[in-house]
């Protein structure tokens, strides 16, 4: 079964409305693969999804970069699924590790975040990835199964899922995992869907990859048969988030 080409940006907490312009001016006017070869969608911060929806090129998409867990209510700061759908933002990007490190999200809270904005009509981002430390334990697979696990126990149905492999000790830091590394984790995760949720959700299932992941990295990862894309971070601010996408080419060759 043929895996679409996924290629994410993840802007986070970065921008003034002038620089969002420019970003988008940058992508609109850029020569890509078609969308039949690859997807794209872009995930700015809340402020500027509206302005991004307004500007950004037909076919690309766009993802809020977090929602809460239930229903809107008494909960400050927060921004439910049920609003995203209402502003027509399609996709959410879930469990990153920046808010499993920095805001403490532990794996259920995650599963139930993925499943809620799944019943709400969101497509989902959902990311898995392992600290340094648990990778040189050796824990690596314990860690991405058990997170994969904790949405797993709340879903029952994987079509609108995307896996993001995102190891903590490669974002934001220049470190990157190797492709051999990338391979061998998204080679087991896709093992993992296949024993725990059924072989053909692990055919269909995009794994993709996030962990400073650039222009220069990004055509030797594209040809690993189990990545299925990307999640950029600080790239995707930039003009090389451009050759990224067209790095689907290579798959297509692989």
């Amino acid at each position: 079964m043929a895996r679409k080409f996924f290629v994410g940006g993840n802007w986070k907490c970065n921008g003034t409305a002038e620089e969002v312009k420019k970003i988008v001016t940058t992508l609109n006017e850029a020569e890509v693969p078609s969308e039949d070869d690859v997807e794209v969608v872009v995930s700015p911060p809340f402020v500027f999804l509206t302005l991004v929806k307004t500007l950004l090129r037909p076919d690309f998409s766009i993802a809020a970069q977090n929602c809460w867990v239930r229903k809107g209510g008494a909960f400050t700061g927060e921004v439910s699924a049920e609003m995203l759908i209402n502003l027509g933002i399609p996709w959410v990007i879930l469990g990153h590790s920046e808010r499993r490190q920095l805001l403490n999200e532990s794996d259920d809270f995650v599963g139930d975040k993925v499943a809620y904005a799944l019943i709400q009509g969101l497509k989902v981002i959902a990311c898995v990835g392992e600290t340094l430390e648990q990778r040189e334990s050796g824990a690596t697979m314990k860690v991405v199964a058990a997170q994969t696990e904790a949405i797993f126990d709340k879903v029952s149905n994987w079509s609108n899922i995307v896996l993001a492999y995102e190891p903590v000790w490669a974002i934001g830091t220049g470190k990157v995992a190797t492709p051999a590394q990338a391979q061998e984790v998204h080679s087991e995760l896709r093992k993992w869907l296949h024993d725990n949720v059924g072989p053909e959700v692990a055919a269909s299932t995009r794994i993709i990859y996030g962990g400073s992941v650039s222009g220069a990295n990004c055509k030797e990862l594209a040809t690993k048969p189990d990545v299925d894309g990307f999640l950029v971070g600080g790239a995707s601010l930039k003009p090389e988030f451009i050759e990224i996408i067209k790095s689907a080419t290579l798959k297509q060759n692989a």
